[in-house]
């Protein structure tokens, strides 16, 4: 209790340094297990709730909705209790869950312990919730594998059911997202990691309950925590990738404590996009120094050129916003983006090209910026280039016109501009003028 305490003091002084550091999302409420979706603009997380900070086990009483319209600022909306389910009575064992969206409805899909999985339905993201079945969806006898720990894909307005533990089956729901259109089919993957299976000998226990399915530029990803494989085929065969998570991922204050195996068990979580930007949000314990009593982190998520996923970044500032005390914010960590892409640097990392004219980035909430007046970029331009810098969105206040030379030394080049009217919280654009399309790269900025 010692240590769980020490984490939590830690937090309020993160908290009190930065103005509300933003990892864990909603700190100190085991908040765990988060599907996040975009309904409406607005993002809502789906997820387990982990009773206690002074748990010794898993103590799970019911399912949780929280919203938010950044990916900083959460609102707990919604509670799903067992006793208004099939299961008709208080259970310490709601594992995870996940949700669907068909024809007006919301399909919330919820783990019984690791055994079965059920289903409620209602009219808006945030419920009421029904249960249409009044039993379980997936039964207990109905794979080899546990029928818990369920994903929801959604592909050309069809939705698809994946789940399980060391071996995933998937099946294709019917339109009434209530029942299978089809008999589950396990998916193969190829030389599968996990994280009690790091050399793949493991044939056991050779990947981990949790699986998740999302799609990126035509490839499917099939992930079990920080572990992944990709396919041209969402039925599979998958091929196992990596890690997202590595030991250079964390900043310091966020590598310990962490679970038996290591760093890279426990980290149930979902990828997802929203204004042309991926996350990954998952569980971790470094705050609250208990494995029963996990928080929901989120990180920024970066493809390569050959389609894998960059390491990801594990810190308290987080997604959405920023600290100009720390010095650079790298380009690729938007919040919004319009007629941008990210390109992979062959020195490491990413930066953001815009392949249109007026494309635009959007850095919201940025903190520390009073007294601040420069702004820094490092740039690679084969041509004189301009961009605005703007305050709030790409037609507001002109805070900096920035005109950049051509660098032919093929190096990114660092150049500072006197900058107006930066305010603490402040949301920054960058607008990319026509001398700057498909020209002009910008790694990272600075305010100083």
């Amino acid at each position: 209790m010692c240590l769980i305490r020490r984490s939590l003091i830690l937090v309020s002084i993160i908290i009190s340094a930065f103005g509300g550091a933003q990892n864990p999302i909603v700190p100190n409420k085991g908040l765990n297990d988060p599907h996040i979706h975009i309904f409406n603009d607005t993002a809502y997380v789906y997820a387990s709730h982990d009773k206690s900070v002074g748990s010794d086990n898993f103590k799970m009483e019911d399912w949780w909705v929280w919203s938010s319209p950044d990916l900083v600022n959460w609102t707990e909306r919604s509670t799903l209790k067992p006793e208004n389910t099939y299961i008709g009575k208080p259970f310490e064992s709601s594992w995870a869950t996940d949700v669907g969206y068909k024809n007006g409805k919301y399909y919330w899909y919820f783990s019984e312990g690791n055994e079965q999985t059920g289903v409620v339905v209602g009219d808006t993201p945030i419920g009421p919730w029904k249960d249409p079945l009044g039993k379980p969806l997936l039964t207990s006898d109905l794979t080899p594998t546990h029928e818990y720990d369920m994903a929801i894909f959604e592909e050309n307005g069809e939705h698809y059911i994946i789940f399980g533990v060391w071996d995933y089956y998937i099946a294709k729901l019917n339109d009434d997202m209530i029942s299978l259109a089809e008999a589950p089919k396990k998916i193969i993957i190829n030389n599968p990691r996990g994280p009690y299976n790091t050399d793949g000998t493991n044939k056991e226990m050779p990947t981990d309950d949790k699986p998740f399915v999302h799609k990126y530029n035509g490839k499917y990803y099939l992930s079990w925590g920080v572990f992944y494989g990709m396919s041209d085929n969402l039925y599979g065969p998958y091929d196992y990738a990596d890690t997202i998570m590595k030991e250079t991922s964390f900043a310091e204050g966020y590598d310990a404590p962490t679970w038996p195996n290591g760093f890279l068990q426990g980290r149930h979580g979902s990828f997802f996009e929203w204004h042309n930007q991926w996350y990954f949000a998952y569980c971790d314990i470094s705050q609250t120094g208990n494995r029963y009593f996990r928080d929901t982190f989120i990180s920024y998520v970066h493809y390569k050129e050959n389609g894998e996923m960059a390491t990801i970044r594990v810190d308290g500032v987080g997604v959405g916003q920023y600290d100009a005390n720390k010095g650079n914010i790298e380009a690729e960590d938007y919040f919004k983006a319009h007629g941008v892409q990210k390109i992979e640097n062959t020195i490491g990392g990413f930066s953001i090209k815009s392949f249109e004219d007026m494309g635009y980035v959007v850095y919201p909430n940025i903190q520390n910026l009073d007294g601040k007046s420069i702004v820094e970029f490092e740039i690679l331009s084969d041509k004189d280039a301009e961009i605005e810098v703007r305050e709030g969105g790409s037609n507001g206040k002109l805070l900096s016109t920035c005109k950049f030379t051509a660098n032919r030394t093929k190096a990114f080049q660092k150049e500072s501009f006197k900058t107006n009217g930066l305010q603490n919280g402040q949301t920054i654009c960058l607008v990319f003028k026509l001398s700057a399309k498909a020209n002009l790269k910008i790694n990272r900025l600075r305010f100083k």
